[in-house]
């Protein structure tokens, strides 16, 4: 037993230390205060109760993020804040409604190393609130813990902190602390209303039935400049304020407008005996302190509050109409909503504590900055000044206002280009950021995602830095607009989804006009979105001439409003047919629109994988794209069946040309196309080639035949050639090279016209006996050799054309065109052997006589002896020939 008891001591000896250290540090033990309110709606009072532990009573706090903490540092401001550090492990991450909770301190901690604990959120450097604890050489002190303490209870101190509240409407709460030894009672008013409204309340006369005639009330609110206000008003009619002829005035007026000549000489604090204590707007709620004394010395517009007993209150909510020169007051306008919502009444003992107000107040629209829409070519200034508004506490003294507001929201949209003019000064780069601290992340090594801006994006207002920048479909909803050196300096921007055809460099309209289709190349990926233009469950595009063989894209909103996106092969015509495939696709949204599926995606031209049919979904843009569309009902994930069969789709694919945004249905072959390829044919493949054989093969013919054939068929296939490739240009409105076979008829067209200036230069032949010139024998190869280049390109361009065709067309339809010329060039390849073969065996019979030239030539020129051919020696040497001599040959004498 003695082991396992040793055993237990190590075990027990760690929480008797620190037991004894909690013991120890019981400098603070008893001290309480409020905690001050910065943000995130945060209430409560903080008790010290021993050397590591303390309670957080009646604590308010919206939700923080995951990393918000309780925070120790030695001061509140953003500097001691990043100096600091956790103080206790427990996450600020859910909604605190009036409760009380213990923390422990971390292990190691103690109070005298927390002078300031506050509620923090490191991630964006935001401050919820914090309390100030006494050091520990003063706590020692009971004078100095005591004065604390009454410092932290002064209502001044800490205004945000009553001792009850009651809860008049969802979105109203009122707040007071009875100061009855003082002849007064703080009120404080609080409402999830923008800054434009007001809020009313005040006491019933008692003297009438509930009614708000006659009753006194202060209106609450905020300037334009965002300053709170507090007056003090009189009911008299149910109206707004106005001004009778006699110079009074009736309805809900100041008591200051009322006997305004009686005013002019006591002066507006006779009457005017609400005094505004204090004011902000926090996340989306206005708050307004104010003290008005229980028995006013004014009698005729107060009414006398009673704090022992039950009066009947009465409270209002609505737009505010600021001062003007005819009205120089703030006026109350109709609140024109149903009772308990707008306004209403209610028995109120302001002596009897009560806590009515469950959590802290939640509001839609938690952004009180000012707005601003950025519009294309219209830059926004951007400058600095003082922090007076700025939503996001701690900050610096100096922010960024933009077109002279104090850090507003920014709102873009993507596609559409913003252009800052930066005129913030040298020392303030701006920098388009995911930071919602800015700053240069990095020095807090912190990452972040820099969208536009750099060290050079400075500037003053006389020489002002122009930074451009376009915010795409892969940019998020939220970002930041920093200063690069400074944190905290911007404010955030929104980012939303414009036209789709501001966020698209190209679109068009699919088959039929049923779906558009979007797209933007961008580097080695491709943006691509589908709209359809008529409601429908699903929409799916798909790549290929039909559905069958055919990689489609699908997108749908399900009965929870969620949109989807998912990739599939399809290789058949029923529901086991569509294969979901798993492709590489990024940034996918889906929504729908009044009944209109939109989806969005991103994938790359070509895929980074193998061995998976998605792995061939390869997209080039120099080749066209194919796109057919379908519309259906309903769609889901996993097994299909008849239900999620298409009730519409199109009737042919449209070809998409993706580097120049053109796109085209997919036809009938066209007419003039059509004619380009007979007359290629007839001069590739009859005219041309029939020059040639005529030049070779009938040469034995007597006369010059083989001559007046070899130039009339030549001159006749340029012509027909020269024509086809006109038909060409004006179906491609122009002339293209990008695809094969245009770059291979080209060179056809280029070596067939060399063949005629060729034949205009040729050298002379030589007379009988004389020995032919280099320049003639050069000019026969090169004539040779031309013509038959020329023909084994047309030949190719013929070939190729056709598989142009197929790509365009469809296979089906090019398939028989494409059997027929390989049907016809095997027949020409067989009657040249044939040819070929008969003029060999006439030359072995002698019966070719002498004339074998391949040259253009006319009567008047003797060209009848072809050096390019391998007897044209033999030939001159033959006894037969007309050139032939006969030579006696003698005996020597010796």
């Amino acid at each position: 037993m003695a082991p396992l008891a040793l055993l237990c001591l190590l075990f027990l000896a760690p929480s008797r230390s620190s037991a004894a250290e909690c013991g120890r540090n019981t400098s603070l033990a008893g001290h309480e205060a409020d905690l001050r309110m910065s943000q995130h709606q945060l209430r409560g009072r903080v008790a010290v109760l021993d050397g590591c532990s303390f309670r957080v009573s009646s604590l308010d706090l919206l939700a923080g993020s995951a990393d918000a903490r309780w925070w120790r540092a030695d001061g509140a401001d953003l500097a001691a804040l990043s100096r600091g550090s956790p103080a206790a492990p427990d996450p600020l991450n859910r909604t605190f409604a009036s409760e009380s909770l213990v923390f422990r301190l971390l292990p190691g901690l103690s109070w005298p190393l927390v002078p300031v604990l506050a509620a923090f959120d490191p991630l964006t450097s935001s401050l919820f609130g914090f309390v100030r604890l006494a050091a520990s050489n003063s706590s020692s002190d009971p004078s100095s813990s005591k004065a604390a303490a009454a410092a932290a209870a002064s209502p001044t101190e800490e205004p945000t902190m009553f001792a009850s509240c009651a809860q008049l409407s969802p979105r109203l709460r009122v707040r007071w602390t009875l100061r009855e030894a003082a002849n007064a009672i703080d009120v404080g008013l609080e409402a999830a209303v923008g800054s434009e409204y007001y809020m009313a309340f005040g006491w019933a006369d008692p003297g009438r039935n509930v009614s708000m005639i006659g009753a006194d009330v202060a209106v609450a609110g905020f300037t334009e400049e965002g300053l709170p206000f507090a007056d003090d008003y009189f009911v008299t009619k149910y109206s707004e304020c106005l001004l009778r002829g006699d110079g009074g005035a009736e309805g809900v007026c100041p008591d200051t407008f009322y006997d305004r000549r009686n005013r002019s000489t006591a002066g507006d604090a006779s009457v005017n005996n609400t005094r505004l204590v204090y004011g902000h707007r926090r996340d989306g709620v206005s708050f307004v302190r104010f003290s008005r004394p229980l028995a006013s010395p004014d009698k005729r517009y107060d009414v006398a509050v009673n704090a022992t007993r039950e009066m009947t209150v009465i409270w209002a909510i609505g737009l505010l109409r600021q001062p003007d020169l005819l009205r120089p007051y703030y006026l109350p306008l109709n609140h024109g909503a149903p009772a308990g919502t707008a306004y209403g009444f209610l028995t109120l003992n302001v002596s009897a504590a009560t806590n009515g107000c469950p959590g802290p107040l939640d509001a839609e629209d938690k952004e009180d900055q000012g707005r601003i829409t950025a519009e294309r070519q219209t830059p926004l200034v951007v400058t600095t000044g003082p922090a007076l508004h700025y939503p996001n506490p701690p900050n610096p003294e100096k922010v960024l206002y933009i077109n002279k507001k104090e850090a507003p929201l920014l709102k873009v949209e993507r596609g559409v280009p913003v252009t800052f003019s930066v005129e913030a000064g040298h020392d303030v780069p701006l920098y388009i950021t995911s930071d919602a601290v800015g700053g240069n992340a990095t020095a807090r090594n912190m990452s972040e995602v820099i969208y536009a801006g750099s060290p050079t994006a400075e500037g003053v207002p006389a020489t002002p830095t122009e930074l451009v920048w376009l915010p795409d479909r892969n940019t998020p909803d939220l970002v930041y607009y920093q200063s690069l050196y400074d944190p905290k300096m911007g404010w955030k921007i929104q980012v939303v989804d414009g036209g789709l055809s501001d966020m698209y460099n190209n679109s068009v309209l699919l088959d039929d006009q049923q779906v558009t289709f979007f797209w933007t190349l961008s580097g080695d990926s491709i943006n691509i979105a589908a709209r359809g233009e008529k409601k429908s469950g699903y929409i799916a595009i798909g790549f290929g001439g039909a559905m069958v063989n055919s990689y489609a894209y699908v997108g749908w909103v399900d009965d929870n409003g969620t949109g989807h996106v998912n990739s599939y092969w399809i290789d058949g015509k029923d529901g086991m047919s569509v294969h979901e495939t798993h492709e590489n696709l990024t940034y996918k949204r889906c929504r729908s629109e009044n009944g209109v599926i939109i989806f969005e995606f991103t994938r790359p031209l070509t895929p980074s994988c193998s061995g998976r049919v998605e792995c061939k979904n390869i997209i080039d843009p120099s080749t066209p794209l194919k796109v057919i569309w379908a519309m259906g009902s309903q769609w889901s994930s996993g097994r299909l069946s008849v239900k999620n069969m298409h009730s519409v789709t199109s009737n042919r694919p449209v070809r998409i040309l993706l580097l120049s945004g053109l796109a085209e249905a997919v036809e009938d072959l066209r007419p003039v196309l059509a004619v380009h390829g007979f007359m290629m044919f007839v001069a590739w493949g009859l005219l041309l080639p029939g020059g040639i054989v005529a030049a070779r093969y009938l040469k034995h013919v007597k006369g010059d035949l083989w001559f007046q054939a070899h130039t009339y068929l030549q001159y006749s296939g340029l012509a027909v050639m020269f024509m086809g490739v006109l038909f060409a240009v004006a179906e491609l409105r122009g002339f293209s090279f990008k695809s094969t076979h245009a770059k291979i008829g080209a060179i056809a067209f280029t070596f067939t016209c060399m063949q005629p200036v060729n034949a205009y230069l040729r050298p002379h032949q030589a007379e009988n006996g004389e020995i032919l010139s280099r320049n003639r024998i050069t000019w026969e190869y090169l004539h040779t050799y031309t013509g038959r280049t020329a023909l084994v390109a047309a030949v190719t361009a013929l070939f190729t054309g056709l598989q142009h065709l197929g790509h365009r067309y469809g296979s089906k339809t090019i398939k028989g065109l494409t059997c027929g010329l390989v049907v016809w060039v095997v027949s020409a390849v067989l009657v040249v052997a044939y040819l070929e073969y008969m003029k060999v065996k006439r030359r072995r019979d002698g019966a070719d006589g002498l004339t074998h030239k391949f040259v253009l030539s006319n009567t008047e020129e003797d060209d009848s002896v072809d050096f390019l051919q391998s007897d044209r020696f033999d030939s001159k040497m033959d006894s037969g020939s007309p050139g032939s001599m006969e030579v006696q040959l003698e005996p020597l004498k010796g």
